[in-house]
This record gives structure tokens, C-alpha cells and sequence, in this order.
């Protein structure tokens, strides 16, 4: 098949390396750079234009809910909701340049909000880490509708990685029986000592545990 006038014109505005995000998946592109950002932002075919930011946004989730599942999750649920907003507009209005403008934006902005959460743990006097098990207590504490200190809570989620970085000092911490055993017991010691509400503490272990996970498989790549 031959390259699409829009492609075409793509080409011509000199950033064609940006397909690269939708066909290569090892592509060394950085998709949280600014000079990548500012290219998609400067090419004038809307719908190419919109069909690339959609890209480099679900690969950006993809990115961050390696370390971040919860929020992972919410981003994922945020964009699909912009889709589904976008969708259910008149057949008439999705294909006019102002509309289809307006979503690129609101992506834009959503990718924005994004970039502004992955760097929020700094602010907090936490690492990335932390931070991501800060999320599955406060989330945990947001379905089951309790408060818990924020101090406390900050305090928590270093406790629980200090005790995840104990066990996963264990190359198959994640396949051994007994390392679980022991993380599953050491989990709810830890939530009853600092009197995190009793709620089913079995799903704080197993949203903390898939967490670590992911770590695991983030260091490893």
C-alpha cells in the first residue's frame, strides 16, 4: 500500500520518526520528552495529528502504570471516557476540524496532567516507589470510605516498601510459597500495628503484592 496524502504531508513537516511509536515498540523515542510533545503539537492534518497523540498517550499510561497501577488504572479510565465523549458526539461534528481539534487538546491536556502526577512523589518527601503503595492505601481508604492521617499514611507507605525490598532481596521472592507466606504475614502485622482500618486486609496484600511486581518487571527489562 502507498503512503496516505496525510502521511505524505507528515513526511514533508520533517518528523516522520514519530511513527515510529505506533510500529516500533522497542523505539528509543521518549515519549515524555518536550521536543516530542511540541512536534505532534505543530502538525497541521488534525486527524493525523489526533490519531498520534491517542498513541503516544496510551503509551504513556502503559508506561507509568509499571509503576504506578492505581493511577495507571484512573489515566486509563480518564482517557477512555474522553474517547467515549468524543464518540458520542453527532456524526456530523466528529469529522469538523474544531472538534476534532478541541479532543487533541483535551488528550494534550490529559498527557499533561499525567506527566504532572509521574513527578508528584517529589513533592510528597517520598520515592516512586512509595508512592505507588500510597496510592493503594489512600484508594483502599477511598473505596471502603474511611479516613487515615495523611502523616501516617506517607509514613505507612514507607514501612510497606521497606518491607518489600526485605523479601524481593530474593531473586523468585514472587514464585517462592514461603517468601509470600511471610510477606502476607508481615503486611498484616504492619497494617494492625499502625491501626489501618480492618478492612479485607487480604486485598491490601494482593494489590500490594501486584505492585511489586511490577517493580520487579520494570528492573528486570
Amino acid at each position: 500500500m502507498g503512503d496516505t496524502p496525510e502521511k505524505d504531508a507528515l513526511m514533508s513537516d520533517g518528523v516522520q520518526e514519530i511513527f515510529k511509536l505506533g510500529e516500533d515498540a522497542d523505539s528509543e523515542i521518549d515519549i515524555f520528552d518536550d521536543d516530542y510533545l511540541a512536534k505532534l503539537e505543530v502538525i497541521k492534518q488534525p486527524n493525523t495529528k489526533l490519531q498520534l497523540l491517542q498513541q503516544m498517550l496510551t503509551k504513556a499510561i502503559g508506561e507509568f502504570s509499571k509503576t504506578n497501577k492505581v493511577k495507571g488504572v484512573n489515566f486509563s479510565k480518564k482517557m477512555n471516557m474522553l474517547v467515549e465523549k468524543y464518540n458520542e458526539r453527532d456524526e456530523k461534528d466528529i469529522l469538523r476540524s474544531e472538534v476534532i481539534n478541541d479532543f487533541s487538546d483535551e488528550i494534550i491536556n490529559l498527557y499533561k496532567e499525567l506527566r504532572e502526577e509521574m513527578e508528584s512523589f517529589g513533592e510528597m518527601g517520598i520515592d516512586f516507589e512509595e508512592k505507588a503503595f500510597y496510592d493503594i492505601l489512600i484508594s483502599l481508604a477511598n473505596k471502603y470510605d474511611f479516613t487515615y492521617p495523611e502523616d501516617k499514611l506517607l509514613n505507612l507507605a514507607k514501612e510497606v516498601k521497606k518491607i518489600i525490598d526485605d523479601k524481593a532481596k530474593y531473586t523468585d521472592w514472587n514464585k517462592r510459597d514461603d517468601i509470600k507466606a511471610e510477606l502476607h504475614f508481615d503486611l498484616i502485622v504492619l497494617l494492625d500495628k499502625w491501626d489501618y482500618p480492618p478492612i479485607d486486609r487480604d486485598e491490601v496484600y494482593k494489590e500490594i503484592f501486584e505492585q511489586a511486581e511490577n517493580f520487579k518487571r520494570r528492573m528486570t527489562r
